[in-house]
């Protein structure tokens, strides 16, 4: 059992970990609660694309989940640190995304085209249209710098169907112009340590908790953070159990987390 006195902000995937589709865990408010009690911060983390932050807001509100925009964070903020960093340059993009991933970009500054841009990002597209994925993939095969916002293949859902995401799309963008895309989002640590520098803490004092072994485990383990799995969406009892690099704790819900986190409580 690693030492959990010492963690004072929890970062927390969304769509599996907190809720599945439309429904909301029945774990996810009392341990918000119990988060709130004992002194912790939370701020969540997705890799779902489809929506800004203002969105997201107001999916949580809706859930009964008290919180700002302060407190969430998308790939699409560690796609624009990227683009600022390593192409300041291109002020003018084409994005493979919705309306209000497009919206976000435009409100960072840039320029959203599809005439003449500087670069491409990919994100996720639950508007696809086969003439914009023709679009992209000719300003990718003329050589433009190509970020896709996150690897997913498909996104977390409780309907009776397959949600193709932005890797799985990035993938037929590769077979069709012979370019991979840099992948931001998790598994890269960079958003989580921006995240544990926002908030002014050390990684070990940070838990990340997901239900994914590729992506929010896989992010957690690099940027040194405290990793908890939970069963609640994708990864399985057995995929956990045969895990080469164990997560620090694999749970059944977050429930049991906060429970665990009793102790924070009496050491402040």
């Amino acid at each position: 059992m690693p030492d959990l006195t010492r963690i004072r902000h929890v970062v927390l995937d969304m769509d599996g970990t907190i809720y599945k589709g439309t429904r909301l865990f029945d774990s996810t408010l009392p341990f918000l609660e119990r988060l709130r009690r004992c002194g912790i911060g939370y701020t969540f983390l997705t890799n779902n694309t489809s929506r800004s932050k203002s969105d997201y807001v107001q999916k949580l509100r809706g859930f009964g989940i008290k919180c700002d925009k302060q407190q969430i964070y998308t790939p699409a903020d560690s796609t624009i640190v990227y683009l600022h960093e390593h192409h300041p340059a291109a002020r003018s993009i084409a994005v493979l995304g919705t309306p209000s991933l497009c919206a976000q970009f435009e409100a960072a500054g840039f320029t959203v085209t599809w005439d003449a841009p500087q670069a491409v990002v990919v994100g996720f597209d639950t508007g696809l249209t086969y003439e914009h994925l023709c679009r992209t993939a000719y300003w990718i095969s003329q050589g433009l710098p190509f970020i896709a916002t996150h690897p997913d293949l498909v996104c977390p859902t409780d309907e009776p169907t397959v949600l193709v995401d932005c890797g799985s799309i990035c993938a037929a963008l590769s077979a069709a112009t012979g370019r991979q895309p840099v992948v931001l989002g998790k598994p890269d640590p960079s958003i989580l340590l921006d995240l544990c520098r926002s908030v002014g803490l050390a990684p070990n004092q940070v838990a990340m908790v997901g239900d994914r072994i590729y992506t929010d485990i896989a992010m957690a383990r690099a940027a040194g953070t405290l990793s908890v799995l939970v069963l609640t969406g994708e990864a399985t009892a057995q995929e956990a159990a045969a895990m080469p690099q164990p997560a620090d704790l694999v749970l059944a819900d977050i429930g049991l987390l906060g429970e665990l986190l009793a102790p924070v409580e009496v050491n402040g």
